[in-house]
């Protein structure tokens, strides 16, 4: 039977409609283009799936292309395309839309889309922190010290309704400040984000590696929560927070669990892999362009971000807890209807226990 093509596109249309509030996924916009897909790896006699990526060269979805480097898809029997967005939500609307079979980007969307009467579950947890950092100008750093002193200020986020947006929101209510009382700012994430700071168009802002190690580098900011670390996401979000994962539909794992272990084999394999290799050799398997402010600065943004990611893929016991509190602080669709959301509905840790990683 041929494809129905109006109805794909009102699937899109759908899918679209209800991410638009939806919380998306991190800074440091992919340099790829638009729905770009990565080389291919060594193909194999298996089945094929295809990922959408909130941004391919971010380090905090570093394991997707990592695992393919590494030809764990392959040694696991599938054949992955791996493809990418310059953001998580582009990544969610594409797996809603039935256009990819899986999507990494951030878990929070697992929740958000509950709420929307989707079921969507990470399967595979990358990580226990956010990978985030909030910085602040140099100039401002003396001024700014704490989500306190966000009061009138101009703060960046990758955009509206991003969870850049929802945490620097959340960092504010935490200290004092109300989320009318400062000016989130669009300003995208890599070398956008750069050039705000820069120009003084915001005061600071929420972003990730490798960014974070320009600014740095650069000498045109200063940290002012690092929640790059679980102590560094306890301290300011009250809890280990879950971010990068690989999630997927729940009717689609229900489905194809024997595709969906393989995918769970490989990426447990390629966590495992990390803790016991350094961030040198890590930068050393990914694509030379990745390092764009250099090798030795590229290795650096790894190692810094490195303890965010879990060993073997399983969600933190408490960590959806954290992101439900922190989303249920302003999210419309999740706020006041926090006991309608069945958590241990977002997530499965069936296929990570038999990995063979």
């Amino acid at each position: 039977m041929r494809p129905n093509p109006t109805g794909r596109v009102a699937a899109a249309a759908l899918a679209a409609a209800l991410l638009l509030p939806l919380t998306a996924c991190a800074n440091d916009a992919a340099r790829s283009a638009h729905g770009a897909a990565a080389p291919a790896g060594q193909k194999v006699d298996g089945p094929t799936v295809k990922i959408m990526v909130g941004g391919l060269d971010k380090v905090i979805y570093l394991p997707a292309m990592l695992t393919q480097r590494l030809g764990f898809f392959a040694e696991a029997g599938v054949n992955v395309e791996l493809m990418s967005e310059p953001a998580g939500v582009n990544a969610t609307t594409a797996l809603l839309a039935g256009d990819v079979q899986g999507a990494v980007g951030f878990y929070d969307h697992t929740i958000d889309l509950q709420a929307k009467g989707k079921h969507v579950e990470s399967v595979v947890q990358f990580s226990q922190a956010p990978g985030e950092v909030e910085i602040v100008s140099a100039k401002q750093a003396d001024a700014i010290r704490s989500g306190a002193d966000f009061k009138g200020r101009k703060l960046g986020v990758t955009s509206l309704g991003s969870s850049t947006d929802f945490l620097t929101k959340y960092l504010a209510v935490k200290n004092g400040t109300a989320v009318n009382e400062f000016s989130p700012i669009a300003v995208g994430a890599g070398q956008t984000f750069i050039a705000a700071l820069q120009q003084g168009s915001i005061d600071g802002g929420m972003t990730t590696d490798p960014t974070v190690a320009t600014i740095l580098d650069k000498g045109l900011g200063k940290i002012l929560y690092d929640l790059r670390t679980p102590e560094g996401s306890r301290q300011a979000l009250g809890g280990l927070y879950p971010s990068s994962a690989l999630y997927m539909n729940t009717d689609w794992v229900e489905k194809n669990k024997d595709t969906t272990q393989k995918l769970a084999n490989a990426f447990v394999k390629t966590l495992k892999w990390m803790s016991t290799h350094s961030a040198q050799e890590i930068a050393a398997k990914m694509p030379a362009d990745y390092a764009q402010g250099g090798a030795e600065q590229y290795a650096a943004a790894i190692k810094a971000t490195l303890p965010m990611f879990t060993t073997d893929g399983v969600m933190p016991a408490d960590g959806p807890k954290t992101v439900l509190a922190v989303l249920a602080a302003f999210h419309p669709d999740v706020k006041g209807k926090e006991g309608n959301i069945d958590l241990a509905r977002t997530y499965t840790t069936e296929f990570v226990g038999k990995a063979t990683g």
